[in-house]
This record gives structure tokens, sequence and C-alpha cells, in this order.
């Protein structure tokens, strides 16, 4: 028998419920990293709310993991039916528990009851549901070792808010500027909400995880993650980036499968086909981000300004905001969509460089496919982000903003120009080479995640049968 099918047969009954957040941000690599479990022999069922089961949208690639779903409230609508995230966060953490707790009941009444429970970070109650049951709980980070450094050192009062001073050490990581926090962070009291579950709540049973498994790699933030594991059962696992643009280990892994938006592949590509190798700026702030209209505004005119070929994706809703006759004007370089198919434009030889909020989940793909950003921070966990891309990693610039807070066309005009075709960019763009094959590396056959995944399949296997 072949190790591959040892594997699945000694490990076929050991069954995992994923839970994530309902984002995209969130669905995306816990989706990702549920089939390299099921790649592995484990059986999953990935949970999500009763509205985004109904409503994503699938991909070209087939999902072989079983779908299940549970409540968060507002089974009509998601958070658009809530007063505000406040509202929603509130039904979500009363309905949860009790609908989680009824899908395990259900899956433990079947052939294949539940083992363990691998929830979104800042889904803390999933752990408490888990433990009811006597089931192990792994908590999933969705941001880098470096960002759940700060919350940790926040959350055990070690980082006083507001903040003071110009300068902040924290172990493992270079020194910070306060601009260089994430904003629940810098920003103290903004979005009170979302700052409790970060700086918190997600914290209140953590010493109860048996796994803390984070979506990164290793070798990119080898310190702080040496550091917090000294803290906690943490294992890098990641990037959480499809297969085929990495170890090639999983057949037909394309994309994550499920988005939240229509899609439309065929305009984006056709277009960049016939665009010269590196020569395109591809622009997009992700699913949740929206830009005032001042600073939609200047990038616009700062895209136009660069005089460089590029591809936008801006959602329905803000395309609003565009300049008056801004398509038409930028028609002989410029293509605007409401969505891009990501991977694949990262991955396509026009592409030259990728300017966005630098989301983790963002700045891990174009990471993983040798992409060099042009960082344009928004909040939560992106201000970190763009200080490690420029600074640490060295595989992009982070464009300045302004006393106003906001980037204007001249930075955005001069930062495309470095990476395209200034000294700087010969440098980042090896750099992102350099990185591109460290993240290869860590999710092939006995990388550093790669084994990490092992450890944790065996793990749950051998509980399985005591």
């Amino acid at each position: 028998m072949a190790n591959n099918e040892r594997k699945a047969s000694s490990s076929k009954l050991a069954h995992c419920l994923v839970l994530a957040f309902p984002s995209q941000g969130h669905i995306n690599p816990m989706l990702q990293f549920s089939k390299r479990l099921q790649h592995k022999g484990i059986k999953v069922t990935f949970v999500t709310t009763h509205f985004l089961y109904k409503s994503l949208h699938r991909n070209s690639s087939p999902i072989p993991i079983a779908l299940e779903a549970i409540s968060d409230g507002y089974d009509g609508g998601g958070t658009a039916q809530a007063e505000s995230i406040d509202a929603y966060m509130e039904r979500f953490w009363q309905i949860g528990p009790q609908t989680l707790t009824e899908l395990v009941e259900k899956m433990n009444a079947s052939s294949v009851p539940v083992d363990c429970i691998v929830y979104d970070s800042i889904l803390p109650w999933a752990l408490d549901v888990a433990k009811k049951f006597g089931l192990l709980g792994a908590t999933f980070l969705t941001q880098s070792c470096a960002v759940y450094c700060i919350y940790y050192h926040v959350n055990r009062g070690f980082l006083k808010l507001p903040l003071t001073g110009n300068e902040i050490l924290l172990p493992g990581m270079p020194p910070l500027e306060p601009r260089d926090m994430p904003s629940l962070v810098y920003d103290s009291g903004s979005y009170p909400a979302i700052s409790d579950l970060w700086l918190k709540s997600q914290f209140d049973n953590f010493d109860k995880a048996d796994w803390v498994l984070s979506n990164t790699f290793y070798e990119l933030e080898e310190e702080v993650a040496e550091w917090l594991g000294r803290h906690w059962p943490l294992k890098t696992i990641g990037p959480t980036v499809p297969s085929m643009y990495l170890d090639k280990q999983l057949e037909d892994n394309k994309d994550y499968g499920f988005s939240m938006f229509k899609q439309n592949n065929e305009s984006c590509i056709k277009w960049l086909n016939d665009q010269a190798k590196g020569s395109v700026v591809y622009v997009s702030f992700g699913s949740v981000a929206t830009l005032k209209i001042e600073e939609l505004e200047e990038l616009a005119w700062g895209l136009k300004a660069s005089d460089k070929y590029f591809l936008w994706a801006v959602r329905e809703s803000e395309q609003s905001k565009l300049p008056e006759n801004f398509s038409d004007e930028t028609s002989q370089k410029g293509l605007v969509v409401n969505w891009c198919p990501q991977l694949e434009v990262l991955a396509h030889e026009a592409t030259g460089c990728f300017l966005t909020h630098c989301g983790w989940n963002s700045t891990l793909e174009a990471l993983s496919l040798g992409v060099p950003m042009v960082a344009m921070p928004q909040w939560t966990d992106q201000g970190t982000n763009s200080k490690y891309i420029m600074d640490v990693w060295k595989m992009g610039l982070k464009a300045p903003a302004d006393g106003k807070g906001i980037v204007r066309r001249e930075a955005i005009a001069h930062c495309i120009s470095e990476i395209l075709e200034g000294e700087r960019g010969k440098e980042i763009k090896q750099n992102t080479g350099k990185w591109s094959n460290f993240a290869k590396e860590a999710v092939a056959k006995g990388g550093s995640s790669d084994k990490n995944i092992d450890e944790f399949v065996a793990n749950l296997v051998c509980s399985k049968r005591l």
C-alpha cells in the first residue's frame, strides 16, 4: 500500500469541523487549509452561515469538502440586515453557540462524529462548544504573527493604550512607530465592537485551545513566530494559497472555491493577454474596504498620472465615487471592472505590481506569486503589514499619506514608477522572487508548514484512537 493510501486509511475517521467568520478574507484561508487536511486523509466539514451558504458563488475548481451552515441570527441577509456591525456581532454571539451545538449533536449522531473544531480566532465561543462535547479545539489565526504579537501585548497590558512615544519595541519585531500598528491599536477607541473582538474577547479562552494554527510560514516571520511559540502551541501552516500556485500537490486546486461576488473572468484576462510582460498595475482594495471620495479620486488621478497600464477592480457599490469621465479619459491604458479573479491576475505575466490596502490574504498571495506591492493601508492589520512589506521583507513600497491621511496622486504615481522602472524596483523584484521561493518550499512536501500540518494530523489521529 502506498504511503498516501496508508495515511488516508489510518486517519479517514478523524473528523474536523472548520468554522470561519463569514467574510471572504476569513473564508479563503480556512477553506484552503481544509483542503490540505482532506488531502492528508482527514474528514472535513466546512461551516459557514445560512445566508452565505445560500449566496456564495462557486468557482471553477471542484470543492472536495462537505458544507454545513449555522445561523448568525440574520439568515435572510447577513450583515446587510444588521443595524450596525456591533449589532451583528452581538446577535451572532447569542445565536452562534446554540446553532453550532445543534450541528455537532447532529454530526455526532452520524457515522462520522466530530473529533475537533478548527475555529476562526474571532469566534472564541466555538472553543467553548468544543470543550462541552469533549472535543479538541484549534484556533486559526487569519492575520500575521506580528499582528498577533501586538494584540497579545495589548491584551496582557504590556502595551498601554492610547499609545505614547514615537518608538515601540516588541520581541521578535523591528522598531515600530505608532502608525505601523494595527488601526485598532493606533487609533484606540475606533470601531469599539471590532476592537473588543480582536484585543479582548478572542483571548478569553485562548489558553484552552489545543493548537494555535497561524496562516503564515516560519521563514517569513521566524523571530516573532519563535517568540509566540514559547507562549502558545503555535503551528505555522501557510501560506494558504491554492496549491496550483505553490507546490501543486493538490490536484485541480486552482482557486479557493467560493466567492461572495459574481465572477466574470473573461474580460480581465482577455485584456491582460494584450499587454506587455510586467507592464500592468493591478489595483484592488478587497471586499470590505471603503475609500473616501477624496481618497478614491486621488488614486484615480494617480493612476492616470503614472501613465502606466492599469487594471482596477472597483466594487459596484464604490463605482459612483469615480471621477466623472475617468473611464473614458483612461480607456487607452486602463480597465475598470467590478470584480477580478485576483489569483489569475496576480499570476499573469503582464502584472508588474499590485496596488492594494495590504490585507493579510492579499499580501500572502502577492508574496507567493512574486508580485511587488504598493501599499495603501486602510485599517485593522494593514498598517503593520505595510511596514513589513516595505522595511522588513522589502517587497514593495508604502505610499506616504499627507497630514489629512490621504495618499496624494503624486505619491501614487511615484511609487508605481519606482517599482516598474526605477533602480529600487529591481531590488524589490529580486526580493519578491526570493520570498515566493520560500513560500513554495514551506508548503511543499517536507517544508516547514507541510511538516506542521502532518504533525497536526498525526496528533488528531492519535487522539482519535485513545
